[in-house]
């Protein structure tokens, strides 16, 4: 475990290889899983503000969720998510060819000027778990991201690299410099 301020780094992020693959998976993780993808209350805020915005990158059923219950629901330990259609895929999700994309990246791409999407599905195979007086930053292994992994060991692409943009996002240049310095010093000599 690697330690910067009040967070706790699993090692994880520096062993594991992963650069997504996301003509192999499909986008599979907007729409699997047992709950919404979590949300930071300010995302929450924004996306209340800014939904008319959104509603043309929408599917209708999508829009009509979020209509009827909001922009967030609940998971079970209480914590905000975003809604979900059926209990599968995420309401924001939009699919082309097959294949899931987050309606609120595709109207960043085309110049709305929100975030570019939820900062746990940019941050994802990471999770962060909060506690009282730290946060967790945890890899999170998913059988979806196989060829994600399989492509990171063939690159050689360490998670906390492929992670940079979303890391940054979230703690800062800083930390993210600082966990690199950190990451050198645990690594044996040569890698």
């Amino acid at each position: 475990m690697i330690v910067i301020g009040n967070t706790i780094i699993s090692d994880d992020l520096y062993q594991v290889r992963f650069s997504c693959q996301l003509g192999r998976c499909q986008g599979a993780c907007c729409v699997a899983g047992d709950a919404g993808a979590p949300l930071e209350e300010s995302e929450i805020a924004f996306l209340e503000d800014h939904l008319d915005e959104l509603k043309p990158y929408l599917t209708e059923r999508g829009r009509e969720i979020i209509e009827t219950q909001g922009v967030f629901d609940y998971d079970i330990q209480g914590n905000f998510v975003t809604p979900l259609i059926n209990d599968g895929e995420c309401a924001f999700a939009n699919f082309e060819q097959g294949r899931a994309y987050c309606a609120i990246e595709k109207a960043s791409e085309h110049g709305w000027k929100g975030f570019q999407k939820p900062l746990s599905c940019h941050l994802y195979p990471v999770r962060i778990s909060r506690y009282e007086k730290f946060e967790a930053v945890n890899y999170q292994k998913w059988s979806i991201c196989k060829p994600a992994l399989k492509q990171g060991k063939k690159l050689g692409t360490p998670l906390y690299k492929f992670l940079k943009v979303p890391l940054t996002r979230k703690y800062g240049r800083e930390w993210y410099r600082q966990l690199e310095q950190e990451i050198i010093k645990v690594l044996p000599a040569g890698e």
